[in-house]
């Protein structure tokens, strides 16, 4: 028998095959595991209601899992389109744009949703690093590195002039010092603390170099 004849799938299909699993495994995961709570949501969340929707955790999780098939069936139409057009790289570009874009928003929502207080207490910050890791808890470490993950794994995906490690560890830390920022200018009753933009940034960092084999390069 000719070896020849046995070749191995394209690196670029078995790529965009794992990159597809992974986003569908995860969203799958997700689902099974928040399951009850986010079934409390879904009647709201589908009666179009915001309140008990858009302004909950369990609410914004459910929309964001929901939305994942639309989010891949707009991935496809752009690829579509872009290999009509001869583009080179469709799926890739298409694939990491609406990961960038559907994994970001619902992460940012919840993280700018306001406290009870706020508009009337006063802006918090604290800048002195470490302190607040010990108050956030494993849910809120958790929460924080992956906040700016499908932007940094994603980014470097799409845009060359990012496929480097700085640069994403930049990527992740200046996303979270506009959100601090606009936590404590808009006055949501949340502290704005160093302690997020350093784990934010490390989630980050970590998160592109998982995509590191799929970087563009020059």
């Amino acid at each position: 028998m000719n070896d020849e004849l046995s070749l191995p799938a394209p690196p670029r299909r078995i790529g965009r095959i794992l990159l597809l699993s992974l986003v569908v495994l995860g969203a799958g995961g997700a689902a099974f595991v928040l399951r009850r709570p986010l079934m409390m949501s879904a009647p709201r969340c589908t009666a179009g209601r915001w309140h008990g929707c858009l302004d909950t955790f369990n609410g914004v999780v459910f929309v964001g899992l929901a939305t994942v098939p639309p989010a891949l069936l707009v991935a496809a139409a752009l690829a579509h389109r872009r290999r009509a057009a001869g583009v080179a790289g469709a799926w890739r570009r298409s694939l990491a744009e609406v990961g960038m874009v559907h994994g970001t928003v619902p992460l940012v929502w919840l993280t700018m949703m306001p406290g009870g207080g706020a508009g009337t207490v006063p802006e918090r910050v604290s800048l002195v690093p470490f302190r607040d890791l010990e108050t956030m808890g494993a849910l809120g470490i958790a929460g924080n590195l992956v906040i700016f993950a499908a932007p940094a794994f994603f980014a470097p995906i799409r845009f060359a002039a990012l496929a480097t490690v700085p640069r994403v560890l930049a990527l992740g830390a200046g996303c979270s010092v506009l959100v601090e920022t606009a936590q404590y200018v808009l006055r949501l009753d949340r502290v704005s603390s160093v302690d997020d933009v350093l784990v934010n940034a490390t989630g980050a960092l970590l998160a592109g170099l998982a995509s590191r084999r799929w970087w563009r390069s020059g």
